[in-house]
């Protein structure tokens, strides 16, 4: 927006709705999730039967996640699959949510997409992700709290 159309909407009464904190937080949340919903899903599928025996079974029991060996290729493979769909869900949600933000700024409904976000990335890893989830969630809080031109 230039200078000229600042001006000129300062003047209609209009002041420029900045949701830049709103959409930092979403991004913070997308970048983690990406980061451990994507690590994990490449980590169980880029290694074979004997990696995931050796390395990812001992760290998962370190974790306090008991797994049986006669399950457990199975079992990783599953979680593995369900963390990336969920993950592209997420954001596929945030990606609709960062273009309503973009282009209509002053609208609080735009948080529902961010709180939708948070939701599947709540129950997408089985409440794994909460801290994660959590920026999603106090984006789609801003989004409802923060007040806007219109509304004051």
């Amino acid at each position: 927006m230039t200078q000229l159309d600042t001006a000129t909407a300062q003047q209609a009464g209009k002041a420029r709705v900045s949701r830049r904190a709103e959409r930092w937080l979403a991004g913070i949340g997308l970048g983690l999730a990406a980061l451990f919903q994507g690590g994990f899903a490449l980590a169980v599928n880029r290694s074979d039967d004997a990696a995931v025996r050796e390395t990812l079974l001992p760290a998962l029991r370190a974790s306090g996640i008991d797994v049986a060996d006669a399950d457990a290729i199975e079992a990783l493979n599953t979680l593995a699959a369900w963390f990336g769909f969920s993950l592209v869900v997420v954001a596929l949600l945030c990606a609709i949510g960062f273009f309503i933000a973009a282009r209509r700024p002053a609208r609080r409904s735009t948080g529902w997409w961010f709180l939708a976000a948070g939701l599947v990335c709540l129950l997408g890893t089985q409440l794994a992700l909460y801290p994660v989830a959590f920026f999603f969630f106090l984006t789609a809080g801003l989004f409802a709290v923060r007040p806007t031109p219109a509304s004051e």
